[in-house]
């Protein structure tokens, strides 16, 4: 398939820059997976989609406050960096713009001196390698100075960083936020467990990938990022359960998604385990583990599209979409709910 194959058209004014409140009044459109049928709801009523003995599958990773500005040691010039992944100690890959000021072996002060940073190394794709130093633990410096990583897509600021956050993030470590989490409360997910419905945790660590759009022609040459997973063993223990006893097994996001279908096609079976993933998933992909997906509506021609069309169906994807559009539902990050069953 084409990557233009998964374009359409969205009207500006609909790309959500600011989150509902409360979380869960967003808008849910209901898919099915079948017949491609459409229902309109409102998140809060996702507990209505829900059976007792299915699980839910939720990324628990909490995002960094990965976004930051220094000043060149030697003549003050500014700096942004996006600190994309750790990769040992206080080490970090980061994204340097302008990057033609971050030479190696230049040295940039952040935050009146909270922390300093020097450019020891260049990747192949330009990202730089930097060395931080700091007194206080890097994450406590970062609370401090850093600000949210939002898409270049969101223009207004962010008050409250925490709305950035899922309210059940926990592992620190990635560069966005796994999204289609933001619509839940801690009051619906208790609801949802009296329900009787399970609630299982992954962790994927949102990395680059997020940003880079599809730059080939043919979906296939297309070549996906790396990001770090784990499924603790009561993760693993829910899942193999829950297929078990009947219940369906229901993805939070795309990245509890990659997570699962990741580690099934690796080893033939859900178990628990940590290391990286690259997978790429687009229509044609044979799934293993998911009975059900929840996610937000995703960018033209993106590689999160091409996911949903993957498990929807290609027809029924690009149609809900154009309906989405005509329903004027919000768009992206902050934007309203689809989920499919």
């Amino acid at each position: 398939m084409k990557t233009v194959d998964f374009y359409y058209d969205l009207p500006k004014e609909l790309i959500a820059q600011t989150p509902l409140e409360p979380r869960d009044s967003s808008k849910m459109m209901v898919l099915s997976k079948k017949d491609g049928s459409i229902n309109h709801k409102h998140f809060y009523n996702i507990i209505d989609e829900l059976n007792e003995g299915d699980c839910l599958i939720l990324n628990d990773s909490r995002v960094l406050p990965a976004r930051i500005f220094g000043v060149k040691e030697e003549t003050g010039a500014s700096v942004e960096f996006l600190m994309l992944r750790q990769i040992k100690n206080n080490t970090w890959e980061t994204l340097a713009k302008p990057g033609k000021k971050a030479k190696i072996g230049t040295k940039f002060i952040f935050g009146d001196s909270i922390m300093v940073g020097t450019v020891t190394d260049i990747t192949e794709e330009g990202n730089r390698i930097v060395d931080f130093e700091s007194e206080e633990n890097i994450y406590s410096a970062l609370d401090k100075i850093g600000q949210m990583p939002l898409p270049p897509y969101i223009t207004e600021k962010l008050t409250d960083k925490e709305r950035y956050q899922t309210v059940y993030s926990n592992e620190l470590g990635s560069a966005a936020a796994p999204t289609a989490g933001l619509h839940f409360t801690k009051e619906l997910l208790q609801k949802i467990k009296e329900k009787g419905v399970n609630i299982g945790y992954v962790t994927l660590h949102v990395g680059l990938g997020t940003f880079r759009p599809v730059k080939v022609d043919e979906i296939t040459e297309h070549k996906m990022h790396s990001e770090h997973y784990e499924i603790p063993e009561n993760t693993a223990k829910l899942i193999n359960d829950t297929k078990k006893q009947g219940g369906r097994v229901i993805a939070v996001g795309t990245t509890s998604c990659r997570t699962l279908e990741s580690v099934a096609e690796k080893y033939g079976e859900i178990k628990p385990c940590h290391g990286f993933t690259d997978i790429f998933i687009y229509p044609g992909f044979k799934f293993k583990v998911l009975d059900g997906l929840v996610t937000n509506f995703h960018l033209p021609e993106s590689t999160l599209i091409m996911l949903v069309s993957a498990f929807t169906g290609y027809e029924n994807t690009m149609n809900a979409y154009k309906v989405a559009v005509n329903e004027k539902y919000r768009f992206f990050s902050f934007g309203d709910s689809m989920m499919i069953i």
